[in-house]
């Protein structure tokens, strides 16, 4: 969510092939601040500012034909669209499209950047590498995996707490506090070696018992992917390609934003097209059979968290909702929502006015509510 775009904002060091990069920082610190020109403009071609990665697309497309049109007002339906400044919105449902719409430029062929989404295509990696065996059980600890941080404030966490930002190590998230951990993540100086994530991450105290309290890190996140990327030993971009892309039948190839040290920004920073978002969202609801364990997805779309929000919870990097319903999130208005009961998967991209804004979150959760509602 907020802290997608800062993880983002704070990408000041070379990509793998070398550049200057003092465009990149000077884009990078203004994106929270775009115009609405800018972000029209920019969010659905981010790899020509940033550096990344291309997570490949390739073998059998996942078909998904045309349903029956939703019932649902074109009026409504319009309004929404301008007042959430949406560039993308699709409903499937039962793996058939039954609404899809474009606006503000963008269209089928293109991608769309993530921000925060991105963190529910990372915990599914967490999936894959345990199937495969690169990861034993989440109950083990980090350590084991991220050995640069025993003796810091992630002794003793496991890896089920990282999924569930339940670490008990002290953070902060506000992107407007320029000396939050946010913010400062990726500025400061690495030795050569040293992985930029694990450097400022293991410098942090610990604030409560490990699976005592759920506050949101991004940070945490890009930790996550720093083990995935050790216990495989494979790029992220790499393995997001064999165990998602490839098998999940994605349509096109996304951009994977790279922090200082050439690694993937694995708390956000995608590139996605709005039908290969949906068909996360499938995979979710399918099981994800031959990709993760049988019951991976049940487990990490359900609430292990309390965030303090009637109905609402935090699971293995997926928010949850009323309903059972669950869903990934970013800044600006991206959107995955799942309703397992109707088989329904929404998938919004967005260039919203604001990062955050809860009367906009809540005006977004209603009208979802209504398609829902709508595809029953």
């Amino acid at each position: 969510m907020l802290a997608g775009a800062l993880a983002l904002a704070t990408i000041t060091g070379a990509p793998a092939a070398a550049q200057d990069t003092s465009g990149l920082r000077k884009v990078g610190a203004e994106v929270l601040f775009w115009s609405q020109e800018k972000r029209d403009a920019n969010f659905p071609h981010m790899e020509k500012i940033f550096p990344g990665h291309v997570v490949k697309a390739g073998g059998k497309v996942r078909a998904l034909p045309a349903g029956k049109p939703l019932p649902f007002s074109d009026a409504e339906l319009d309004a929404f669209i301008a007042s959430q400044h949406i560039s993308g919105l699709i409903v499937v449902q039962n793996g058939k499209i039954r609404l899809e719409r474009y606006a503000r430029g963008y269209g089928r062929d293109g991608r769309w950047t993530s921000f925060s989404v991105a963190k529910s295509f990372t915990s599914t990696l967490v999936g894959a590498a345990i199937r495969d065996g690169y990861i034993k059980s989440l109950d083990e600890p980090v350590t084991k995996y991220i050995p640069e941080l025993a003796g810091s404030g992630y002794d003793g966490v496991t890896i089920a707490q990282l999924l569930t930002m339940t670490s008990g190590v002290k953070w902060n998230e506000d992107y407007t506090d320029a000396k939050s951990d946010v913010a400062r993540m990726f500025l400061e100086p690495v030795p050569a070696g040293e992985d930029p994530t694990v450097h400022y991450m293991k410098k942090l105290p610990r604030e409560t018992a490990p699976g005592s309290k759920w506050v949101y890190k991004t940070g945490e996140t890009n930790l996550i992917g720093v083990l995935v990327m050790r216990a495989t030993r494979k790029p992220l971009a790499d393995y997001l390609s064999e165990k998602v892309w490839r098998p999940a039948g994605m349509e096109q190839d996304a951009f994977w934003m790279i922090d200082p040290s050439g690694h993937e920004v694995s708390g956000c920073c995608l590139s996605v097209s709005l039908r290969d978002y949906a068909r996360l969202g499938q995979l979710a609801l399918e099981g994800g059979k031959g990709v993760v364990p049988a019951n991976w997805f049940a487990e990490a779309t359900r609430a292990h968290a309390d965030i303090g929000v009637p109905g609402r919870g935090y699971g293995y990097q997926w928010w949850t909702y009323p309903q059972g319903r669950y869903g990934a999130q970013g800044i600006f208005g991206q959107t995955i929502r799942v309703d397992p009961k109707t088989r329904t998967v929404i998938a919004v991209s967005a260039a919203a006015d604001k990062a955050s804004d809860p009367a906009y979150g809540a005006a977004r959760t209603a009208f979802l509510d209504k398609l829902f509602a709508a595809a029953r």
